[in-house]
């Protein structure tokens, strides 16, 4: 039966957006639209004149351009200050011809004027990249009526794009309403995940253990403690002094190693009761690295005693008992920290096992269309949306664009592949470290939606641009918090995305979802608990109808052979031994052609009843008729 069509505004959409310039040289962003920046590097001031009683000045940098307004930090009592910050002004949304750079004295009241530069924007350089950056130059300052003032401050200005080295760290105009202790959390940024290991510790024996409590037979276990890991083997079936138990406990751990292994024997003295008969320390810088399936050697370690003696706790070395372990850090396999169906990274962790490189996934992130409200400013919906990817232990995210449902990035980022059946992830947040929320948006970042490719059903050397809606499932069904249009260097013939008929989301009953969506232990009522687990007897019936009618069939095919019906495996057997002769004298291309007669023969020449070989193999015997 053939499914029904996906809504139209819950499917994937082709777009043609202006990537690139053209001219490769205008432009290194070749998969986003090129944007348009004045920017401005304020580097550092020297010789200013003091302003205040004292003579001091506390000086800062206002950048001004029409509405917008830029500020650097400022120095307590420096003449000759150095800040190194640049600021770039979006050209779509200039609406002045002149760019004014002020110097001005922090004050209580009223900041003072020290001096200012002024720039005509039609004389402003544009730079192309790949070339250098521009040099910044001593500009003298002027007075408000023109006059040469005091005071020197050193500058760079030009146009450029967002392929621009100095666009990440920048302070941009779309974010002016941002305080500067919030301007860190709005830019874009790149990070690499810590490498992963698996530590295998095989807890093998322990020799001359000491229990306090020598009339008894110890029940002695090993807990080992990684960080916030805990591990435990079972109580030795031997107690004794010498337990043994050839355990294997797994545990996680990144680079760098901080946290040592410890390992302490334990012996159950009671109910809830456990003493303590020896600990050892491992640093992870000193185990072995173990690359391929061979073991590692076993080593003895001692187990050191502590005592506590009035309210300290000291060393007991009077005789040292001994624990016999086979630790190693595991580096062949890849430690699996996303879903096996979503992996972005297949690699073993031993960097010695990688393969080389297949080719270079470009992917470009250009806009936003329709996003939803995700909290409240000022009495109104706003949402402050960046962009998260993730492919391998690389992490991209871009910067924050404030107040706006229809952002644009137009931001560029590369990744190598190493095998193609893995699937990049691209989020969309709303930025919730932004000064100005109301308290209703909090402190934490509010997923909009996501995005997932898999590089195996793209082809090489093509781009794609298309827009992918941002679907949620809430527990009111589906919901559409927006587009996000993507491009990609690899083209598929038709690119994944979220189907809601694949998980048949949309056409979900308000009862399943309310039942998704339930906390564990439930919070509903007694009723409603019950009503659904007669939904699901009723579902564990038919699945088990389902399961014992293959293995009904199954039965009856091994019967074919086992002779418990002597007839039917005579019968079967006589059949088997005369086709093997007809198929051994008469050549296969005729044995084809009449078995395609047969199969294509008239409606005149079928019968309704079912055929000789079905009927002989449903009345063949199976256990089900031993059940009770």
């Amino acid at each position: 039966m053939q499914k029904p069509p996906q809504p139209q505004d819950f499917a994937l959409k082709e777009t043609s957006p202006k990537i690139g310039a053209g001219d490769k040289l205008s432009c290194t962003y070749d998969l986003v639209e090129q944007m348009q920046y004045l920017y401005v590097r304020v580097v550092k001031a020297k010789d200013l004149p003091g302003k205040d009683v004292t003579g001091s000045l506390d000086p800062y940098v206002e950048v001004k351009l029409g509405n917008y307004k830029g500020l650097t930090k400022h120095f307590e009592k420096k003449s000759n200050p150095e800040w190194n910050q640049v600021f770039a002004f979006s050209k779509d949304r200039i609406q002045a011809s002149v760019l004014e750079v002020v110097v001005k004295d922090k004050d209580v009241v009223v900041d003072d004027f020290v001096g200012r530069v002024l720039f005509d924007l039609n004389e402003i350089p544009k730079r192309v990249p790949p070339d250098s950056p521009l040099a910044p130059q001593w500009y003298r300052l002027e007075d408000r009526k023109g006059d040469k003032a005091k005071g020197e401050l050193m500058l760079a200005v030009w146009m450029g794009t967002q392929a621009d080295e100095a666009f990440p760290d920048s302070w941009h105009s779309d974010a002016a309403s941002v305080g500067p202790e919030a301007v860190g959390n709005i830019r874009s940024k790149v990070y690499l995940s810590p490498k992963l290991w698996y530590v295998r510790v095989n807890v093998i024996e322990a020799q001359d253990l000491i229990p306090n409590d020598k009339s008894r037979y110890p029940e002695v276990f090993v807990k080992v403690n990684l960080g916030n890991q805990f591990l435990r083997t079972r109580v030795s079936p031997s107690k004794t002094i010498n337990p043994m138990w050839n355990e294997d406990l797994m545990f996680v751990v990144a680079e760098p190693f901080e946290e040592p292994l410890i390992l302490t024997v334990e012996d159950r003295v009671g109910p809830n009761k456990d003493e303590i008969l020896g600990r050892c320390v491992i640093p992870l810088q000193i185990v072995q690295r173990r690359l391929d399936h061979k073991p590692v050697n076993t080593r003895w370690y001692n187990l050191e005693k502590h005592v506590i003696i009035e309210g300290e706790q000291k060393k007991e070395t009077k005789f040292a008992s001994r624990i016999h372990l086979r630790v190693c850090l595991d580096g062949g396999y890849h430690v699996l920290d996303e879903s096996t169906h979503y992996s972005s990274d297949l690699r073993p962790t031993a960097k010695q096992l990688w393969k080389s490189s297949i080719g270079i996934l470009e992917v470009g992130v250009i806009s936003a269309q329709g996003l939803m409200p995700m909290k409240t400013r000022d009495g109104r919906g706003t949402t402050d949306a960046y962009c998260v990817a993730k492919y391998g232990q690389k992490w991209i995210r871009t910067r924050t664009i404030v107040d706006s449902f229809a952002p644009k990035w137009n931001e560029q980022y590369t990744w190598e592949v190493f095998d193609p059946c893995t699937v990049i992830t691209v989020g969309v947040f709303d930025n919730g470290h932004i000064q100005g929320g109301d308290k209703s948006g909090g402190l934490k970042d509010s997923r909009i939606g996501k995005v997932r490719i898999r590089l195996s059903t793209l082809e090489a050397d093509r781009v794609y641009t298309h827009s992918y809606p941002l679907l949620v499932l809430h527990t009111s069904g589906v919901k559409k918090m927006g587009e996000l249009q993507l491009a990609v260097r690899w083209r598929p013939r038709h690119p994944p995305h979220m189907d809601t008929r694949l998980s048949h989301a949309d056409a979900a009953h308000p009862d399943e979802l309310d039942e998704e969506f339930d906390t564990f232990p439930t919070s509903r009522s007694s009723d409603i608990v019950r009503m659904r687990y007669d939904r699901l007897r009723s579902i564990a019936g038919r699945v088990q109808t389902v399961v014992g009618d293959l293995a009904t069939q199954g039965e009856r095919f091994q019967n074919l052979l086992s002779w418990r019906d002597p007839r039917a495996t005579t019968l079967f057997v006589t059949m088997c031994f005369i086709a093997a002769i007809v198929l051994y004298v008469t050549p296969f291309q005729v044995v084809c052609l009449l078995l395609g007669f047969y199969v294509l023969r008239h409606p005149r020449f079928r019968q309704k009843l079912p055929s000789v070989p079905l009927n002989f193999f449903r009345r063949l015997p199976a256990r089900s008729d031993s059940l009770l």
